[in-house]
């Protein structure tokens, strides 16, 4: 029930102590706005550290060949490394724990003409599995497909950049393209959210890639992603492809330059525990400083008890129980924490807000905003804040003996 009377007692108080609770108001406020602007800090860089491994499958091992530094078997360093689809078939069929894949073969400045439009991307040879490696999505058509792979078929999926400059608006799906001077029919566009180059991608079935346009039959990488396996296992297995292909490929499997196996389930592991390791900073820094802040509260509403001693006196000789005394200290104390915490979460999520708008796309930091779930839980702080901030004084408040509150003047 709303008491009007406790309420004008508490806002006479205010007025009695305007500075002094200004003081401390502001004290809670700052605490809870640097809160946000941390943790919205915080959640911007997390995003912007995230959105660069959106690009790629981060479960995932990337293989790619090298050159030896280490003599193996009457072989001199320096030779390099090559790798087949034999060894992309070996590697899939001796570790089928392994999910989606893929080999890739690498072309760079392939021309593409329609009509009387041309232009110079790169072009990738690839297996069906390389749509969700590279987390490419379809605007339109369909991707490489298993089909495509075992008859060799001449099929390009084009980037939605390339769509735009030889197309001109017109749906492509259908179409043919000239790549190098081999007719090749439009089966997909793609976009890529990795960069505007990828936009500029043509993928066709990695068989026609090695016999259209390849000379030796070589593959510049194999990829594969590791499902729910846990870390060590994907490390485990890192070290076992390793091991089989030295063997197969005649190097020496301590050679570092030899093969260059990335698991990028270790790379985001660490990314992850680094930020995660940040936001326990910031949350620490941000919760000592509404400490600060709180206990500030505290201390004023311990004045005040001190002040008001004779008139708590009266109230107990008049019937007042401790019950009463204490809830009109903890509701002063609860009212000053939660209205000016309320106003500095309002001013943190304003300034991220006003940021974010006007904040240029960078690579390693984005939409620095803070959750709702963020704001509810501190506003649970602040209410949690103030009630532990009017507790000692109240505390104090409650144990008064009356007759030594009207001798207190």
């Amino acid at each position: 029930m709303f008491d009007l009377d406790k309420w004008q007692e508490i806002f006479s108080t205010i007025r009695k102590n305007k500075l002094r609770t200004l003081l401390t108001g502001f004290s809670v406020a700052w605490g809870i706005f640097m809160l946000v602007i941390l943790l919205g800090a915080g959640n911007g860089l997390q995003n912007g550290v995230s959105g660069e491994f959106n690009d790629d499958a981060t479960n995932s091992l990337w293989i790619r060949a090298g050159v030896t530094s280490m003599e193996y078997e009457g072989f001199k360093p320096g030779r390099r490394v090559r790798m087949t689809l034999a060894d992309y078939a070996y590697v899939l069929q001796n570790y089928p724990m392994l999910e989606h894949s893929t080999a890739r073969y690498n072309m760079w400045g392939a021309s593409a003409t329609y009509g009387n439009d041309y232009g110079s991307y790169s072009l990738r040879g690839v297996h069906p599995g390389h749509l969700i490696l590279e987390k490419t999505d379809l605007l339109s058509g369909r991707y490489i497909n298993q089909t495509d792979v075992d008859s060799e078929r001449k099929v390009v999926v084009i980037g939605k950049l390339i769509s735009q400059d030889l197309f001109k608006g017109k749906n492509p799906i259908g179409e043919y393209i000239l790549v190098n001077d081999v007719p090749f029919k439009v089966v997909g566009v793609s976009d890529d959210v990795g960069s505007e180059w990828e936009q500029r991608m043509m993928y066709i079935p990695i068989t026609t890639a090695l016999r259209v346009f390849s000379r030796n039959n070589h593959i510049d990488q194999i990829m594969f992603t590791t499902g729910e396996l846990p870390l060590e296992k994907t490390e485990e297995i890192r070290e076992m492809i390793i091991a089989d292909l030295s063997e197969r490929l005649q190097f020496n499997p301590n050679d570092p330059r030899a093969l260059y196996v990335n698991n990028n389930n270790v790379e985001f592991a660490k990314i992850m525990s680094i930020l995660q390791g940040i936001r326990w900073f910031v949350w620490i820094i941000g919760v000592f400083t509404i400490v600060a802040g709180v206990v500030g509260v505290s201390n004023i509403m311990m004045i005040i008890v001190k002040e008001r001693t004779t008139e708590i006196g009266v109230r107990k000789a008049l019937g007042a129980t401790p019950v009463s005394i204490i809830a009109l200290v903890l509701q002063e104390s609860v009212f000053i924490t939660a209205l000016s915490g309320y106003l500095g979460l309002v001013a943190g999520v304003g300034l991220l807000e006003l940021v974010n708008s006007y904040l240029p796309d960078t690579p390693m930091f984005e939409n620095p905003t803070v959750e709702i779930g963020t704001a509810i839980n501190a506003t649970i702080v602040l209410v949690v804040a103030g009630a532990i901030a009017g507790f000692f004084p109240a505390r104090k408040a409650a144990s008064i003996k009356p007759i030594e509150a009207l001798r207190y003047e």
